[in-house]
């Protein structure tokens, strides 16, 4: 179940929504407009390469950790 980011077109608000259907309406949360626009959402991990040895997997870490922005194309 994929956490989208969105724009209300009416009041500027950016918010996100837990999308559980794909025919499912979007408002906005402080004005209830339904004119909205999907924005484009940055991945939030970096994955480490595998140090080859046995029993051991690649891991992710936060590559936003300390940012502080509402949207990542302020920063990326």
């Amino acid at each position: 179940m994929p956490i989208y980011e969105f724009k209300c077109l009416k009041c500027k608000e950016y918010f996100e929504k837990l999308i559980l259907k794909s025919n499912q309406t979007i408002s906005c949360p402080q004005c209830r407009s339904e004119d909205v626009e999907k924005m484009m959402s940055a991945c939030g991990f970096k994955m480490k390469k595998n140090s080859g040895q046995p029993g051991q997997s690649s891991t992710s870490a936060s590559s936003c950790a300390s940012c502080i922005s509402r949207n990542c194309s302020q920063c990326h």
